[in-house]
């Protein structure tokens, strides 16, 4: 037990429900389901907002905004989308309030809609009834649009970041001539997301393809990453889905070939929201507070003075001011953490709970003999070095810290990848490993859903990098060709 946050070994769910809210990244709202992200933790958010924003641009997309309130009427156009969502829908029925005349705010009766309105769980209806009249010829396409927005799914059982009624995320809607063309913009970006996560997150990911029964509402494929949480369960980190001709047929998108021909425009769709903000949390940190890969820390340096004298104080801050001017100027986030309503030992350990990935301490005898002591977060070492070449030492340990955070989510998650032959096996795993379990599977949704009842356990995905191999499902016994992806997952 550290700060107050509960033992990950204790009660994992505790832990990090109790260190999202200690290291200041977000606390419950008013609002049963909602979140509140504070400052620190929306920074983070900032940073990968951005950095997946250059990469769609790179990738030729550009941002537009739709609206939050989506027609009733338009779910009922694509029957599989409205079956997907209609259970998460919140509603919005009339217009004005009212004092009913005892000082009580009550809706006016005589202010009902004439059509209720969906506030937006997805976009996909409103986005393609919009586009219908963008799209007339081949010359039209592609349209390669995303948007960064919130979006609201009535969720009865609710967590920080990982699953909340109304949350944050980016969607891409984009429109293509050709199936082929949609195919490869699916697969683009769910390599994008990949690369982000693994880079930027250093999280590693399994890219693979939902089953038919896991596939996003509406789609004819379903593309994704599934990452592994510290505590054996996975977590889907992203998902890029191929909607085919669907959502143009239901809202009528049209556009004339070059041979003259009316077609119907193929479609995709690509998200994700903050709920890598909890897979940032689950996968890397410890007892201690959270662990940031340095790509992704709003701070990424931290300088703390320790000193006795204003004399002492002066003279290291000419040493720091220094110091900051040569990181900034190779572009570290540092900060300078000079309060004198708190003593180092509290800022060391404030600074820890948040993950700061480098703590730079430096004190008069550190002056006096031209050093400073660093402290790395991910492995919790100390080491004393010179003053002479620090920012490209920095530079060079932050580069290191990043590569190791990975790693040491990759050996975890290397490690609980298990093959099962036989239900038995699949079942003892589950309870005493966790992690992904790689079984042959009838390819059935009967059997499918027969295993989630079970063992709560769902096919994560099947590997893009599958290999083709003749088996028997370990749950029924017949013929198989691969094995896929099982998990418990968030």
């Amino acid at each position: 037990m550290s700060k107050g946050i509960t033992s990950r070994s204790e009660d994992y769910s505790q832990w990090y429900n109790d260190l999202v809210i200690k290291a200041d990244l977000a606390e419950y709202a008013a609002v049963r389901g909602c979140m509140v992200i504070k400052p620190y933790g929306y920074g983070i958010w900032e940073r990968m907002q951005a950095i997946l924003d250059k990469r769609f641009k790179e990738t030729g997309h550009s941002n537009a905004y739709f609206p939050l309130f989506i027609p009733k009427s338009f779910f009922s156009k694509e029957a599989s989308h409205v079956e997907g969502f209609a259970t998460e829908c919140a509603v919005v029925t009339h217009y004005r309030l009212k004092n009913d005349g005892n000082g009580n705010i009550i809706v006016d009766e005589d202010a009902k809609l004439e059509e209720e309105l969906i506030v937006r769980p997805t976009s996909e209806t409103i986005i393609w009834n919009t586009y219908r009249g963008w799209i007339e010829s081949y010359r039209d396409l592609p349209i390669l649009v995303n948007q960064w927005a919130n979006v609201v799914r009535w969720e009865m059982r609710t967590r920080l970041f990982l699953r909340t009624t109304e949350f944050l995320w980016q969607e891409g809607h984009t429109a293509h001539a050709t199936e082929q063309e949609a195919i490869e913009e699916a697969e683009r970006m769910l390599d994008v997301y990949a690369e982000f996560a693994e880079n930027i997150l250093a999280v590693p990911v399994i890219r693979g393809r939902k089953t038919e029964n896991e596939r996003f509402a509406g789609a004819l494929d379903t593309y994704c990453i599934e990452a592994l949480m510290q505590d054996g369960k996975a977590l889907q980190a992203g998902t890029s889905h191929f909607l085919g001709q669907n959502f143009a047929k239901a809202f009528d998108v049209k556009f004339t070939s070059k041979e003259g021909k009316l077609e119907h425009v193929w479609a995709t769709s690509w998200g994700v929201s903050t709920r890598l903000m909890g897979a940032l949390v689950m996968a890397h940190s410890d007892d201690q507070g959270l662990i940031l890969p340095p790509k992704l820390a709003p701070i990424q340096v931290v300088i703390v003075p320790i000193f006795r004298t204003e004399e002492e104080k002066a003279t290291i801050d000419v040493f720091v001011g220094t110091l900051m001017a040569e990181l900034k100027e190779i572009g570290v986030s540092v900060k300078f953490d000079d309060r004198d309503t708190q003593r180092p030992g509290f800022k060391f350990a404030e600074w820890e709970l948040k993950g700061v990935p480098l703590r730079v301490a430096v004190g008069a005898r550190d002056m006096q003999n031209g050093t400073v002591e660093l402290a790395r977060r991910d492995i919790q070492t100390k080491e004393t070095v010179s003053q002479e070449g620090l920012s490209a030492k920095i530079e060079s340990l932050l580069d290191e810290i990043q590569t190791n955070i990975y790693q040491k989510a990759l050996n975890f998650r290397d490690s609980h990848i298990t093959e099962v032959n036989s239900y038995d096996e699949f079942k003892e795993i589950l309870e005493s490993k966790g992690g992904f379990i790689s079984c042959h599977w009838d390819g059935t949704v009967e059997t499918e859903k027969r295993v989630k009842e079970e063992t709560k356990a769902t096919i994560r995905c099947i590997p893009l990098d599958n290999k083709v191999e003749e088996g028997i499902c370990v749950f029924t016994g017949k013929p198989s060709t691969q094995r896929v992806l099982f998990a418990k997952a968030y």
